[in-house]
């Protein structure tokens, strides 16, 4: 019979899986966060885009005033979970002409403006001395034409 080798302490590999997950885990973790954390933030960009759809479309209603338009705006955004939200900018009407000596257009923006947080990238960036993961505001602007019909001539 054979004589048996010394088995060599250094050559096992016993352990190998455990070091291989404490090295992969804090990236597959940032990874997850990084993905949460992106998915709230495209959350409440559609958020605030409908809800600047919604206060243009309020805009362009015969009756409707600019108080109206940021109600209906708050509104929607108290519905979807954003409290903290400025209130939105109806800005000044917006006149496009249809051709030379044609009719006119009569269009109102509607931009809608929120401070995001991010929940997890934000604290771990930190971390690391940036601050450019911390908050952002997200801002998105409808416009839409006047319900009325078109005026004869422009002004």
């Amino acid at each position: 019979m054979a004589a048996l080798k010394p088995r060599n302490p250094w050559s096992a590999e016993d352990g190998a899986e455990l070091v291989e997950f404490a090295v992969v885990a804090p990236v597959m973790l940032l990874v997850l966060l990084g993905i949460i954390d992106f998915g709230l933030l495209f959350q409440r960009y559609q958020v605030i885009t409908n809800a600047a759809r919604e206060g243009a479309r309020i805009a362009v209603l015969p009756g409707y005033t600019a108080d109206d338009v940021e109600t209906r705006v708050e509104q929607f955004l108290t519905a979807a979970g954003l409290e903290d939200a400025p209130p939105p900018d109806v800005g000044a009407p917006i006149v496009v002409s249809l051709g030379a000596a044609g009719p006119c257009l009569r269009m109102v923006p509607v931009t809608v403006s929120y401070p995001h947080s991010f929940s997890f990238i934000g604290g771990i960036a930190s971390y690391f001395g940036s601050d450019d993961f911390t908050a952002t505001t997200l801002q998105a602007t409808a416009t839409m034409r006047n319900e009325l019909a078109a005026a004869a001539t422009c002004p």
